[in-house]
This record gives structure tokens, C-alpha cells and sequence, in this order.
């Protein structure tokens, strides 16, 4: 028994210290732009969410995301985000949006996209608009901030992370 939780210790400390170090410069960047923006937007960021109402969201995202992980093979969508980067990064980014999918989840998918040829700049685009746009935090933030204001969400979100993949396949 000792053998079989010795065996499940190191290949859960492998599995771990693998997913940090292919994630950890872009849980850096997260974190560097993440502050940035809190410390020079705060104010009108905290203006934005207390002057916004609304409603709720349907399940269109949920059903977008099955259809479209049943049925599209990987490697088409890894050679649209690789062949261009620019336009790569913008697919990525635009795709992010309708699909349900939260931060843990999109790992192994991008995972296999990015060993089937996913430039880094859209897989950095896509993880952040999926789990940003996951129906549950567009349902919460459509509530809190209303329907123009919800726009502006998805823009910005769709911006930053443009500009993002955009700066991620200048660096790496």
C-alpha cells in the first residue's frame, strides 16, 4: 500500500511541476498585467460595475462549446491558429468567446492544438477569453453591469487578449 501512495506521490508532484513549468510565464504575465490594470483602472473599473444592471444569459455557449469539441478535429483549429499568427491570435480570441470553458479545462486542450502546431500568442488569446467568457462569469457580469456595459466587457476581454497573444509571439 506504502508502494502505491509512493508511486501516486511522484507522478502527482511530476504532473504538477510539468503543468507549472509550461504555464508559469504566462501566470506571470497574467499576474503583471492583472495588476497593472487594478492599480491604474481601479477607479473606473469600480465606477463601471456599480453603475450596471441586467440579465441573465442563455445556454448558447454550452452548446456551441460540445458542437464544436465534438465535431471539429484539432488540427484544423491548430492550423488556423498557427499558419498566420495575426490572424491566429484573432481566431483564438473571437473562438474563446462562445466556447464554455474554464481555465483548467482549457489546458490539455491547448495542449494538444499547440503540439498540432498553435502559435503560443493564440493559445495565450484563447486561454484568456474562454475562461473570461465562460457563461457562468458572463451570466454574473451581464447581471452586475448591464447590457452596454456587458458589451464593453467582451471588447476589452477580446482587446487585451489580442493585444496579449499579440505581445506573447513577440517575446517566445
Amino acid at each position: 500500500m506504502l508502494d502505491v501512495l509512493h508511486r501516486e506521490g511522484i507522478y502527482l508532484w511530476y504532473y504538477f511541476t510539468l503543468q507549472l513549468s509550461q504555464i508559469f510565464r504566462y501566470w506571470v504575465l497574467g499576474m503583471v498585467l492583472g495588476s497593472l490594470i487594478s492599480v491604474f483602472a481601479k477607479d473606473y473599473l469600480h465606477g463601471l460595475v456599480r453603475s450596471m444592471g441586467g440579465k441573465q444569459l442563455g445556454v448558447l455557449g454550452v452548446v456551441l462549446s460540445a458542437l464544436f469539441q465534438r465535431y471539429v478535429p484539432s488540427e484544423l483549429v491548430a492550423s488556423l491558429f498557427g499558419e498566420n499568427e495575426g490572424f491566429g491570435i484573432l481566431m483564438a480570441a473571437t473562438i474563446g468567446v462562445p466556447l464554455y470553458a474554464c481555465g483548467g479545462g482549457t489546458i490539455p486542450l491547448l495542449q494538444a492544438w499547440l503540439a498540432d502546431g498553435m502559435s503560443l500568442g493564440s493559445a495565450a488569446a484563447f486561454m484568456i477569453t474562454g475562461p473570461a467568457t465562460k457563461i457562468t462569469n458572463l451570466g454574473a457580469v451581464k447581471i452586475v453591469l448591464g447590457a452596454k456595459r456587458f458589451a464593453l466587457y467582451l471588447t476589452f476581454t477580446i482587446l487585451f487578449a489580442l493585444l496579449t497573444g499579440w505581445l506573447v509571439n513577440l517575446t517566445f
